[in-house]
């Protein structure tokens, strides 16, 4: 209903410029017009409410100057959105409504400062509450790698013979560097410098086949991008279990070697290697498969055969990398 008084206002605004452009002779005496009050939100008048409070909030003239305090009331209820402190104003001459509250004495006062105050405080809180569970968690993380990596025993002996400052701004930072780690794609960099040089070795053309030369198309063929889209989720996932499949890889490949922490660090640089190999040659798999596109005819014997093939293959863009 209140949004059918807002185009009302529009409509009898309208209307009483057009009234007021016929001339003062034309013009109602004011005496008639203060007994003909309609309001602008119900639309009722006096004589279907003689009893209700009336009352003149804006600088709006003729018919929507006036309005039902009951119904002005509601109005700003609705447009206030449960914020007691918000500005309202007249949807047809932007006048700011005067709105006063009474006053409930001392105790109120004190309630409401405590209650905006708590209002606007709670997002830092909620805010440090986040960051300090973070935190907790990159510590706690870092202390069971500390142990998983070096020993269970020597890594609680190194831990307790440490400074807890050090403790404090060393643990967490070991998550951190893992998945700064992981971030850097040294595979691209690898890829780009043996594809420069494939031609020169050549164990490395049969590694690193580059397709069928063609020098016009390779001359405005350009390398497609190697660096994968950025996955927060398997970035996260990737780093944090690290630690723990290079002291697999280590038990695995390593168990001759004595020391805990230089198992887990051949592990590991065993695991990354081998990882990354198989990247490369994944990549490099999928650049001369790119190389080797073409666009063919539409026609019946090409549409049959295109689906053939994509019943007995996968899309590339639906390949695990």
């Amino acid at each position: 209903m209140l949004e059918m008084a807002e185009e009302g206002i529009l409509h009898n605004n309208s209307t009483n410029s057009h009234v007021e452009r016929e001339g003062e002779d034309h013009m109602p005496n004011s005496a008639e017009e203060e007994s003909k009050r309609t309001c602008w939100v119900c639309f009722a008048t006096d004589e279907d409410d003689a009893t209700a409070e009336w009352v003149q909030p804006c600088n709006c003239r003729g018919t929507t100057k006036w309005v039902h305090q009951s119904c002005i009331q509601r109005w700003v209820d609705e447009k206030q959105k449960g914020n007691p402190s918000g500005n309202v104003a007249c949807p047809q001459c932007n006048t700011q409504y005067i709105i006063v509250f009474p006053h409930m004495g001392p105790i109120v006062v004190v309630l409401d400062t405590v209650d905006n105050i708590v209002y606007k405080v709670c997002p830092f809180m909620a805010a440090g509450i986040v960051v300090g569970s973070i935190y907790w968690t990159a510590v706690t993380y870092g202390a069971v790698t500390v142990m998983q990596v070096v020993g269970h025993k020597e890594g609680m002996m190194a831990m307790e013979q440490a400074d807890p400052l050090v403790l404090l701004v060393g643990l967490p930072t070991i998550p951190i560097m893992l998945i700064l780690g992981k971030m850097i794609h040294w595979e691209d960099t690898v890829l780009g410098f043996l594809r420069r040089h494939s031609y020169k070795v050549p164990i490395l053309r049969h590694i690193l086949p580059a397709g069928p030369s063609d020098e016009r198309r390779s001359s405005t063929f350009d390398f497609p991008p190697m660096a994968d889209p950025v996955s927060a989720t398997r970035v996260l996932c990737g780093a944090l279990l690290l630690p723990t499949i290079a002291t697999l890889v280590g038990k695995l490949l390593f168990d001759s070697v004595e020391s805990n922490l230089q198992r887990a660090f051949l592990g590991g640089a065993a695991f990354i290697a081998i990882k990354g190999s198989l990247k490369i040659y994944h990549k490099q798999k999928q650049f001369v498969r790119q190389r080797q596109r073409k666009i063919l005819d539409y026609t019946a014997s090409n549409r049959i055969a295109t689906s053939r093939n994509a019943v007995n293959t996968q899309s590339p863009t639906h390949e695990s990398r």
